[in-house]
């Protein structure tokens, strides 16, 4: 006969045991597979993953194909005002940024990338397209923009007469302007800044807009491409639309990517110019035969 102890013994085992297995399978289930890990505030998981939280306020929203109103009024870098389609070139397209003055970083980083990749683009300022800047901060002046326009200018080895158009103008005529772009921005009051997006806006010669080049760093072929889209044909060499149909705007990865139909395309261009050359060529040459005999 089984004694008391014996049996209980077994018994307090088989709990441990359960705890034990309990305990292991707690640690190995992902978070998200148990009970409430659906409710875990978004504040702790962003914590977590060691991102910053969403900026409320702040996005772009693609207006593609859109005009910019051309009728806003700004100050340029002498304090005249001007409407932005005085601006804006009627034959040449045009890179438009809006940013601010004072901004300690972001602003003067999309600037400076710009700046970099206007110098490498192939396409001269003035000829085959225009710049235009405009602050975001009601509270910029045109001897600040006189002061940056002199700057970059001289950074790209430009006189100051060139036309990159350095603006600035009252918050209604700002925000009509940004609206229409897409361009969603907010003052932080707390530390006297403006929250935005980093972007460079490409502009067709009738003022709508062709294309976003994002980022802090803008790779001179994108940028010359989406000029030459932006301009249909009417800037650039013969060789850059050659070059424009071999590639194509990817939206996911916002870069310009090799386009394999429009090489496919060439290259039977190509092969219908050899044989047409040679077919005239052998043709020619029976008819001097011809006319010899």
């Amino acid at each position: 006969m089984m004694s008391t102890r014996s049996y209980i013994l077994p018994r307090a085992c088989r709990a441990g045991f359960l705890a034990a297995a309990a305990l292991v399978l707690a640690v190995a289930v992902p978070a998200s597979a148990m009970p409430g890990a659906g409710k875990t505030p978004r504040a702790i998981l962003e914590a977590q993953q060691d991102l910053p939280p969403p900026i409320q306020g702040v996005d772009v929203q693609e207006h593609l194909g859109e005009l910019v109103p051309m009728d806003t009024r700004f100050l340029d870098a002498s304090g005249r005002e001007v409407r932005l389609g005085d601006v804006v070139p009627k034959a040449r397209p045009t890179l438009l940024t809006l940013v601010y003055y004072n901004c300690p970083m972001l602003c003067n980083l999309v600037l400076n990338a710009q700046v970099q990749s206007m110098k490498e683009l192939g396409l001269e300022l003035g000829k085959d397209y225009e710049a235009v800047t405009v602050s975001i901060d009601p509270d910029d002046t045109p001897a600040q923009s006189l002061e940056r326009r002199r700057r970059h200018l001289q950074s790209m080895g430009k006189p100051e007469t060139a036309p990159w158009h350095f603006l600035t103008g009252t918050d209604a005529e700002i925000r009509r302007l940004a609206d229409a772009l897409g361009f969603k921005y907010t003052y932080d009051e707390s530390t006297k800044q403006y929250a935005h997006a980093a972007v460079v806006h490409v502009l067709t010669p009738e003022g709508s807009i062709s294309r976003y080049l994002y980022g802090t760093t803008f790779p001179p072929s994108d940028m010359k491409l989406a000029l030459l889209e932006a301009a249909n044909g009417r800037v650039g060499t013969s060789f850059d639309q050659i070059i424009l149909s071999c590639f194509k705007y990817d939206t996911a990865s916002r870069r310009y990517g090799f386009y394999i139909f429009g090489f496919i395309r060439l290259g039977g261009i190509a092969v219908f110019s050899v044989l047409a050359t040679m077919l005239i060529y052998f043709w020619r040459r029976e008819l001097k035969k011809g006319a010899a005999a």
